[in-house]
């Protein structure tokens, strides 16, 4: 088991089990949390971060939900194989953006303003 290193930031206004989801994520997507890394129980990295158990099994069950680990019963939790999937998914959502708004005549700058400020907005929440 990988003890990654999470933090939580107080400073930080985003929910701290949504802190955890986006190191998560991260680490998958990066390859510091390679595919099969076996994750804290929730319990276990409750104790660590210094938030209820609860926190992180929302966590884990949101990144559940999206693909990024998976549990596999009393063996455990581990980073699946979708880290790779979530930017083949994110390449075809842009590709998707791109083609849509192609005849709206915007130009590429304020398109990519347009989509920083939405991604900004989700950030933010």
């Amino acid at each position: 088991m990988v003890n990654p290193d999470l933090r939580i930031d107080p400073e930080d206004a985003t929910a701290p089990y949504e802190q955890i989801c986006r190191q998560i994520a991260a680490g998958s997507n990066d390859g510091t949390l390679p595919v099969g890394t076996k994750l804290p129980t929730v319990r276990g990295l409750a104790e660590q971060l210094g938030v209820a158990p609860g926190t992180v099994a929302k966590a884990y069950t949101r990144l559940e939900q999206s693909g990024l680990i998976e549990t596999r019963g009393r063996a455990g939790t581990f980073v699946s194989s979708s880290g790779d999937r979530s930017q083949a998914e994110t390449a075809a959502a842009a590709a998707e953006f791109a083609e849509r708004t192609r005849h709206l005549g915007l130009d590429q700058d304020t398109l990519l303003a347009v989509v920083r400020a939405a991604v900004s907005n989700v950030h933010s929440r």
